[in-house]
């Protein structure tokens, strides 16, 4: 399976389980994370949800392999785009228990959660202008309503890879741990004995303050993107293990 639920009592686990490729999110994943979402946030049972990564990576970053070959016309069509605001929407506190990589859409989705936990060995990215390409999913916005103007910048025009320590330092992470998996479930337990209600308005509140995120001008410049022979050069750099030449193309 390549994604595993866990019941507790008063929150769920979701473990991304696509080892060969460090649980890279494939359109498929991404669309049963939004249904079970869809399901918990309908299960009075369920107060909260923690998401994590099998074998020590959370997600290496969005599939490769679908990107590759994928047009900017196929993109604004794409039904990741809901997807991502499906588990943005999720009602209900979504803590994201992050080791190893959280790269690119990884990322993304680790930026979508209310709060992350990390461990040791977390290392956190958003490497698209390496692919000639740019975050998809909002994770420059949210990353930039996060850590700042400066550190959004030096993260994304350079592709610069930061630890655990850094991203709490910058505000990007609630917590550091460990053991970031037991961390997320403790708190979820915690949170899972709070106000239900309460939680669901808080979280609506918090969600409402990115109205004013520039969502739809990072998502037109990625989808414009994927028509460009420098992302075309970007992704055979990657799978050849070499340093592309980008020609601004």
């Amino acid at each position: 399976m390549e994604l595993i639920v866990d019941t507790f009592a008063g929150y769920t686990r979701l473990t991304l389980n696509r080892q060969a490729v460090r649980n890279a999110l494939n359109t498929a994943l991404l669309a049963q994370i939004v249904d079970v979402l869809a399901q918990l946030a309908a299960d009075p049972a369920c107060r909260a949800v923690v998401i994590t990564g099998a074998n020590g990576n959370f997600a290496a970053g969005a599939d490769i392999a679908e990107i590759e070959t994928k047009t900017a016309a196929q993109a604004a069509r794409d039904p990741r785009k809901a997807h991502w605001a499906a588990i943005r929407a999720f009602p209900k506190p979504l803590i994201a228990a992050v080791e190893g990589f959280a790269l690119g859409g990884g990322f993304e989705l680790a930026l979508m959660a209310d709060m992350m936990v990390l461990g040791p060995t977390a290392k956190l990215g958003l490497p698209e202008t390496n692919l000639g390409l740019i975050p998809g999913a909002g994770g420059g916005q949210r990353l930039l309503a996060l850590a700042g103007r400066a550190r959004a910048s030096r993260m994304i025009l350079t592709g610069e890879v930061i630890d655990a320590e850094t991203a709490l330092s910058w505000g990007i992470a609630a917590y550091t741990s460990a053991t970031p998996l037991a961390e997320g479930e403790a708190i979820a337990a915690r949170l899972a004995k709070r106000a239900p209600l309460a939680l669901m308005a808080a979280k609506r509140a918090l969600i409402a303050s990115e109205a004013s995120l520039a969502f739809e001008a990072e998502r037109a410049g990625f989808e414009a993107l994927l028509d460009s022979q420098d992302k075309t050069e970007g992704i055979r750099a990657f799978q050849d293990k070499r340093k592309p030449v980008f020609k601004g193309e």
